[in-house]
């Protein structure tokens, strides 16, 4: 009898047991559900018949090596990813498609959105991603360059992967450490300049299909500066540093093949030529301007085929301002490439219901494309001037280096706010209208709570969350407890964008570390207000899924 009862409990246990994991994984599947559902999704056309035959081809050739960006890219963010999606991949109950569908969205387990919490497993995410050992400190990486100077330059390369061998730390080339599919990349970009009848697209095509052997990306992006009369706009590369959070030392690969729109692009010319005169008017001790920076800018207006890697992970870029090295940029400063398709899919399916819920019924009226549009350009413009190379304790250094783990903030903070600023001074410059200059600052701060949704900590949210805050502080923005509605007081707006642009541009200028970390940890925050507001927006998507035409036409 005693034999039967016990049988009966471990039975009764394992029926408990058993309903708890049924619990718990319909819980998980619902979890994600919703959060997939915070993507909706659009597809990414493109018109071919703006290409030839043969730039059909290259225009193939250029995805099948994104696609292998994308792989590269998911090795740099965790050691564990390609195991982890191989896993899924071959499951084939419920909960692990739709952990491999969120996966795919984010490049890994972890939740870009929730400041990267795993979403599967309980691993944190590494500080510093891949580019480093997952066991290595800040204050190792930085001892071991204290005692081994000579190491310093190779360390802190964008383009090296720091590893562990025998116990000492090391330098290995991105040329070296993803050598299998750089090469096999190499290979595609030189099977479609083969194809490219344009001369600046055939070599800028085979300059950087020799980087990424070769490691040394100085020349490709200097000839992707001098593409011209060209119909596809392709680049391709290590870039950003964002997904190092320990340093934002190491840059992270990633592609956008795009189809120029040659119409919208001749409109924007006339920007170009005012760079030395935004220079001049910034609120900056003159000793700090900066007019080494070339000065050709090219700007382009594009519509998006494909994105891979870095560009794609989590929440789609609007546009970019590239390349990034100091010394391309001083001999020809930046070219600004805007995704006009993609910024009309986020107008209509973000910003407009957004502004809607957060701002004062009477400035919505002020919420239009042309002012999302082109407070997007002038962002790009503004990661061109300023401080880049600067001077500390007599070592001549780069802002990004000194400001270490607070840079991409700091950086965005400065794009977002010049923005504003700039895009005043085009109105005084007869560029704008003078009607257009509400427009621009209402449209902002609805916008402000589209970029804080992707995470106060993620770059773009963080230097949203000090602009916003800042501006509140001031009475620049005037938040209504009873209504819970912002909305922008245009007198005191213009002296506060003045005094924050001024902030961030010396914080960068004396490459001040501190002063970064102090403003971040006031002002980069999930103030009462911005929390109040975010709740409201919970019910609305927080950004696109791009389903691209491409993908289908080439499966």
């Amino acid at each position: 009898m005693k034999k039967i009862l016990v049988t009966s409990f471990i039975i009764l246990l394992m029926v408990a047991c058993s309903e708890n994991n049924k619990q718990k994984e319909s819980e998980e599947v619902t979890m994600l559900k919703e959060k997939i559902a915070k993507f909706v999704p659009v597809e990414i056309q493109y018109d071919e018949t703006l290409l030839t035959d043969r730039e059909k081809i290259v225009l193939e050739k250029l995805y099948r090596a994104s696609q292998i960006i994308d792989e590269i890219f998911l090795e740099q963010v965790y050691s564990k990813n390609d195991l982890i999606k191989s896993e899924l991949t071959k499951s084939e109950d419920e909960l692990s498609k739709l952990q491999l569908e969120y996966f795919n969205i984010m490049f890994g387990p972890f939740d870009r959105l929730e400041d990267n919490a795993p979403f599967i497993g309980t691993d944190k995410k590494p500080l510093g991603a891949d580019f480093y050992p997952e066991d290595m400190t800040k204050d190792e990486f930085e001892k071991w360059i204290n005692d081994n100077p000579n190491d310093e330059k190779s360390f802190t390369n964008e383009f090296t992967m720091i590893r562990r061998e025998d116990g000492k730390l090391v330098a290995i080339p991105y040329s070296e450490y993803f050598k299998d599919k750089l090469t096999e990349a190499s290979k595609y970009l030189k099977e479609a300049a083969e194809f490219a009848d344009n001369p600046s697209l055939k070599k800028y095509l085979i300059s950087r299909a020799d980087a990424f052997l070769s490691n040394d990306y100085y020349q490709s992006d200097m000839d992707w500066m001098d593409l011209k009369d060209h119909s596809i706009e392709i680049v391709i590369g290590p870039y950003e540093v964002y997904e190092d959070e320990m340093f934002n030392y190491k840059a992270s690969f990633e592609s956008f093949v795009t189809i120029k729109d040659p119409v919208e692009t001749k409109k924007l010319e006339v920007f170009a030529k005012y760079l030395n005169d935004i220079e001049k008017n910034l609120p900056l001790d003159e000793k700090h301007k900066n007019f080494s920076r070339g000065s050709e800018s090219p700007i382009v207006v594009v519509n998006e085929v494909f994105t891979a890697g870095d560009s794609k992970a989590g929440v789609q870029t609007l546009a970019f301002n590239l390349p990034n090295d100091e010394r391309v940029r001083q001999a020809k400063g930046s070219k600004k490439v805007m995704l006009k398709n993609v910024h009309e899919a986020k107008f209509e399916k973000l910003l407009q219901p957004i502004a809607e819920i957060v701002l004062e019924p009477e400035q919505l009226k002020y919420v239009t494309f042309n002012a999302f549009f082109n407070h997007t350009l002038m962002h790009e413009m503004s990661h061109g001037v300023g401080p880049g190379f600067i001077k500390l304790n007599g070592k001549n250094t780069e802002v990004k280096k000194e400001l270490k783990e607070t840079y991409s903030t700091i950086e965005e903070c400065k794009a977002d706010i010049l923005g504003m600023y700039n895009n005043m001074f085009m109105i005084e410059k007869g560029v704008y209208p003078k009607e257009s200059e509400d427009e621009i600052l209402v449209t902002f701060l609805a916008g402000a709570f589209r970029s804080m949704r992707f995470g106060i900590s993620e770059a773009h949210g963080g230097g949203n969350a000090i602009i916003y805050n800042y501006l509140l502080e001031k009475g620049a923005y005037v938040f209504d407890e009873n209504t819970q509605k912002v909305k922008v007081d245009f007198e005191k707006i213009h002296p506060a964008l003045k005094d924050l642009a001024n902030l961030i541009l010396t914080i960068q200028a004396e490459g001040n570390h501190q002063g970064a970390k102090d403003l971040i940890a006031k002002y980069a925050v999930n103030s009462p207000s911005i929390e109040m507001l975010r709740k409201k927006l919970n019910n609305l998507p927080v950004d696109i899924k791009p389903v691209y035409e491409i993908e289908e036409k080439l499966k």
